[in-house]
């Protein structure tokens, strides 16, 4: 397992994913409330040398999602978007999984620390993977009910979303 070494005025470099959708999703089904971007934008990357931040979004072109885009890119987040797609059976599609995990796995060489804001436990492996070949630290942020046992099992630290992450 490798570490990356850190010198006396270096910063810890972070990559940080957000699966918007998910996050959107659990905190307005557990608090009825909406996720903090700023506060955790704060938390998460103060001090730290932000390597990589990607919020995974689904495009359905409506103004207010765009304006929600708008301020994501000002906080300093680059924003990924896929089509939202409504099937013929009624079902929807707009899954960024195997995005974010593809965009993850290429940054975990690059950084000291991985911040995934997800309560998906399709990424355990991802998780578990970085940790292992990569040697990274992967810190897993979602609400704590609404997260996998197996994702929160897996990750180095994982963090609640608690009210100073909330709006």
């Amino acid at each position: 397992m490798t570490t990356h070494a850190l010198g006396s005025d270096s910063k810890e470099k972070v990559a940080i994913f957000v699966d918007v959708q998910n996050v959107y999703y659990t905190t307005r089904q557990a608090f009825g409330r909406h996720f903090d971007y700023n506060a955790f934008w704060a938390r998460f990357a103060a001090n730290r040398e932000v390597v990589v931040a990607n919020a995974y979004a689904v495009e359905r072109g409506d103004p207010r999602q765009r304006q929600f885009q708008a301020i994501l890119r000002g906080i300093g987040f680059e924003v990924k978007l896929k089509p939202y797609i409504q099937r013929r059976d009624g079902s929807a599609k707009g899954d960024w999984d195997v995005g974010i995990a593809l965009d993850a796995m290429e940054a975990a060489p690059l950084v000291d620390r991985v911040v995934l804001v997800s309560g998906d436990g399709d990424f355990d492996l991802l998780v578990e993977r970085m940790r292992e070949r990569h040697g990274v630290a992967v810190e897993v942020v979602g609400v704590e009910r609404l997260t996998a046992d197996s994702l929160i099992r897996v990750a180095s630290h994982f963090v609640p979303i608690d009210e100073a992450l909330l709006l």
